[in-house]
């Protein structure tokens, strides 16, 4: 799938309501790659969705502190990977407000590893 045909596919989420199956809620410990990867937020997938990498498309959901199993929020923003064949959502109770730079922050235990940036609602505009 190509960038273009990525963003196409992810753009139309945000700001739609969205439920996610989580399957690394936080605390979660993810080897991959020789790195230990602890997930400090619930990070799960949309059920028949398909991302750009072919698997359920991914999404990191911020608000919540303790781990969950489902999550039902809005798409908030969108990490787009430069040097990966996927993207992310960002999903976010209603009416949680995040700022982009305290999005970043957030995600920063996993888009460390990648060349990513991150659009918001706000923006819509990689």
């Amino acid at each position: 799938m190509t960038e273009e045909e990525r963003k196409a596919l992810v753009l139309p989420y945000l700001g739609r309501e969205v439920e996610v199956r989580i399957d690394r809620p936080i605390g979660y410990l993810h080897h991959k790659h020789g790195i230990e990867l602890k997930y400090e937020v619930n990070y799960g997938f949309l059920p028949g969705v398909i991302g750009g990498d072919g698997e359920e498309l991914d999404v990191y959901v911020l608000g919540p502190t303790e781990p969950l199993e489902h999550f039902s929020g809005r798409v908030i923003g969108i990490v787009f990977r430069r040097d990966d064949e996927e993207d992310k959502l960002i999903a976010a109770p209603d009416g949680a407000v995040f700022s982009p730079d305290e999005i970043a922050k957030q995600l920063d235990f996993a888009e460390r590893y990648y060349n990513s940036y991150i659009v918001t609602e706000k923006e819509k505009r990689p």
